[in-house]
């Protein structure tokens, strides 16, 4: 039994490296021979457990993610034609993108950034806390953000997929790892790879994260990434669980088009003074951190 639990460990954060590769720069060649040798596999056997550990093969869920990410140009990057974003979310031909970005969505992706997209069955309005937390903030102001230069971070993570309560598990889990290795835990960020709008909320993907300042020198579930500096819009938010999504929802579909900036392609994320998910009143003061660059 102790063997199988070493062996799955092991597994986790060999992938972890090739997730962190692929996130990395999705707009690159992500050739399969280059990620099974991060990982230290063969080609076969890498297929193999690349598919056990994320549920799907590998090549899908590169696909999947850039056509995540290409949504969220098409919808964000006005100046950007179809074929500029089909290559900068790493597809090699127009005609190829525009397949798979139909067959993704049910809509060609010019109509996509026209607005007429269908909204994927796993909206985040059908959770009822989210959808209760929507009517609350819809008519909010939102704060005025800070444009600012970050430096990159280096923290130590757990990786998860499906955005809800569950992720209090995982941040339990990362503060008794923390604990045990007797890491201070009290800066505490969260990446936010996927777009809930269109995204199903089991299908977001969630990394809880917190602040190192040198690599850890054991990995196993937790491992080390740096999130990517650069300019950002910081923007301060407070409220309790539901209101997040659609406060996030919110700069990008109003913030972010009206803004004169266009969003990269690294993930947004945010730095928690108080998390949500470790609260007894379900409250949170964050500030939330938006990639941006200029048209």
């Amino acid at each position: 039994m102790w063997t199988g639990f070493v062996a799955k460990i092991d597994k986790t954060f060999r992938i972890n490296d090739v997730l962190y590769e692929i996130h990395r720069d999705i707009s690159v060649e992500l050739p399969v021979k280059r990620l099974a040798q991060i990982a230290a596999f063969s080609e076969q056997h890498f297929h193999r457990v690349f598919h056990q550990v994320m549920g799907e093969p590998v090549h899908q869920y590169i696909r999947r993610i850039r056509l995540e990410q290409a949504g969220n140009q098409l919808m964000f990057d006005v100046s950007a034609s179809v074929q500029e974003v089909a290559l900068k979310c790493g597809f090699q031909s127009l005609s190829s993108f525009s397949r798979a970005f139909k067959q993704q969505f049910g809509v060609a992706p010019g109509r996509w950034r026209k607005g007429d997209r269908e909204m994927q069955a796993g909206d985040y309005l059908l959770d009822p806390e989210i959808k209760a937390g929507y009517e609350r903030i819809q008519h909010k102001t939102l704060p005025e953000p800070d444009i600012v230069q970050i430096p990159p971070q280096m923290v130590a993570y757990v990786r998860h997929q499906g955005y809800g309560r569950s992720i209090t598990q995982v941040w339990r889990r990362l503060l008794a790892w923390a604990e045990q290795e007797q890491i201070d835990a009290s800066r505490q960020l969260g990446l936010h790879h996927s777009n809930p709008a269109w995204v199903p909320l089991s299908q977001c993907r969630y990394v809880a994260c917190i602040a190192i300042e040198r690599p850890i020198a054991r990995r196993g579930f937790v491992n080390t990434l740096t999130i990517p500096g650069g300019l950002h819009a910081r923007f301060v938010l407070t409220g309790v669980y539901g209101e997040l999504l659609p406060y996030l929802s919110q700069i990008l579909e109003s913030w972010l088009p009206a803004s004169g900036f266009i969003m990269k392609t690294t993930p947004a994320w945010v730095d928690y003074h108080k998390n949500q998910f470790l609260t007894e009143d379900d409250g949170f003061e964050l500030d939330f951190y938006l990639p941006i660059g200029y048209y």
